[in-house]
């Protein structure tokens, strides 16, 4: 088993800054790729950025060139960097791993029904 525990969220004005952190534990020699989701109110989760163990990312087109995916092996965290933050970036952001990856067209995916754990949450809030 694998546990994750996300931190960092807040609420912030919009063309700020925030840096979300998840620190897993257990098992996470299985791990082989993770990713942060987010889900606002009234809407279906969405993925936001993936990173696999080769350091391929990938990221939504709506955070592109704004959030940044990275991971501290020796600290088993990973963090997404947000970067000019809009109100419609707000959402509880959920921290996922799985043993595995899926590509499509040599990119990874982020991909939701491929991971096999998942935090808590921490709620990111952006005012304008």
């Amino acid at each position: 088993q694998v546990q994750l525990v996300e931190s960092g969220g807040g609420s912030v004005q919009s063309g700020g800054s925030l840096r979300l952190s998840c620190a897993a534990s257990g098992y996470i020699y299985s791990i082989y790729s993770m990713g942060w989701f987010r889900q606002a109110p009234g809407q279906e989760r969405e993925g936001v950025a993936a990173i696999d163990n080769d350091g391929n990312t990938n990221y939504a087109d709506s955070v592109r060139g704004r959030f940044t995916i990275s991971q501290d092996s020796a600290k088993n965290t990973l963090y997404l960097q947000m970067n000019s933050l809009k109100p419609e970036d707000t959402a509880m952001y959920y921290c996922a791993a799985a043993t595995t990856a899926y590509y499509s067209g040599g990119y990874l995916k982020i991909a939701d029904y491929g991971m096999h754990y998942w935090g808590k949450g921490t709620l990111v809030t952006i005012s304008s």
